[in-house]
Order: C-alpha cells, then structure tokens, then sequence
C-alpha cells in the first residue's frame, strides 16, 4: 500500500508540475509576443504625428492670410470697383470709367471734388499732341494741392485718366488730371491711373488751351 501511494503522489505532483510548466510557457509567449510588438513599432511616432499635422496647420494659416489680404483700399474707403462720370464741355461731354478699386482715394478725391463744384469753369491749360491736362484752380498748372501717389498695374492707353505730379513720384498733384490722346507707356506705374475715356475721345482731341470745363457729373448706380 505504502508504494501505491508513493507513485501516486509522485504522479499527481508531475501532472501538477506538468500543467504549471505548460501555463508559464504560454505567459511567457504572451509577454514576448508583446515584446516583440513594442519593438517593431516605430520609435518616432510623436514626431511622425506632429510632421503630418503640419501641413494642415500651415493650410489653415495660409487660408488666414488670404482672406486677410482680400479687402482692397477700396473696400476700406468705402470705395465701389467703379463709377461713370463725364466731363461737360462746350464741344461735348467727354464720357468717363473710373477706377475706384485700383485708385479708390484718387477716385474719391475726383468724386468729391466734382460733387462740390469744384471744377466748374476751371480751364485745360495744357495741350499737347498727345495728352490734355487741366483742373488746376489757378490755370497755370501752378495750383492745386497734394495727396499720395497710387500707382498700379493699369497701362497709360489711348484715353487713360491720369494725376499731375512733380518730380516726386509718391506725391501728386490732388486736383489736375489729364488725359492721355496716344498710348504713353512711359507713364506706366510713375503716375496715378484712375480711369479712361469709354465716349468722347473727338471731343478730347479738339480741345484747345483756354477750353472750360463746365462740370463734372457723377452717375452713382
């Protein structure tokens, strides 16, 4: 009986010892299993994560900036892209474009000026064969004020609506005007443009010095 029991005992501590054996391998698999995982996994992560939202963040500063950028001086003067104007005369109305969004406070300066009356029986005291200039109140090409220069990328063509200045470009003259009867090239980003001539050019290139303006309209659409 004695050894009956023995070899029970000694069988019963080999199964036990034979399960313990087979859970320990399988946690030990487990654990280098998950090991193993940990290691393949690449050990940047956080900056591979940081690069790919770069991009988006740079499109959604970028996007910022551009709507930033959108409102021209125009849009801040209060100033619309355009307005129709026309220069009476006694030979004629010289129909005019005005370019309120590429020079919005020479355009509004023009405006406001016509409104007033200011215009009104001052005379073209300068004519060439290719530009007639006036508005000047003392008719000499002497008078007038100053305002800032704007220049843009509008070139001088045939019937182009320019400022009078002096030697500096970035100061002008802020009441005589003058209109080119020839493309002027020349004048091209040196002086304001703010309009053109749309009917009238005849009228324009029959002026003679002395010829009064007797007004100028302004039609507000």
């Amino acid at each position: 009986m004695n050894a009956f029991y023995f070899i029970l005992f000694v069988v019963v501590i080999g199964l036990f010892s034979g399960i313990f054996f087979v859970i320990q391998r399988d946690s030990l698999f487990k654990v280098m299993s998950v090991k193993n995982q940990i290691k393949a996994l690449p050990t940047n992560t956080d900056v591979l994560q940081i690069i790919s939202t770069q991009p988006k963040q740079s499109q959604i500063q970028n996007g910022e900036n551009t709507e930033t950028t959108i409102p021209t001086f125009g849009v801040e003067d209060g100033t619309k892209a355009s307005y129709s104007a026309v220069i009476k005369t006694g030979k004629g109305d010289i129909s005019l474009t005005l370019f309120g969004k590429d020079a919005p406070k020479t355009v509004k300066n023009f405006i406001d000026k016509a409104k007033s009356g200011y215009y009104k029986d001052l005379t073209f005291h300068r004519v060439e064969d290719w530009v007639l200039q006036g508005g000047d109140p003392k008719g000499d090409g002497t008078g007038g004020g100053t305002m800032q220069t704007e220049l843009n990328d509008l070139p001088f063509i045939e019937g182009s609506l320019g400022v009078a200045r002096r030697d500096d470009i970035n100061v002008s003259n802020d009441s005589q005007f003058f209109v080119t009867k020839s493309e002027a090239s020349h004048l091209n980003g040196k002086y304001t443009n703010f309009g053109v001539v749309t009917k009238g050019m005849d009228v324009v290139k029959d002026m003679v010095i002395g010829d009064k303006i007797l007004g100028i309209e302004i039609e507000d659409k």
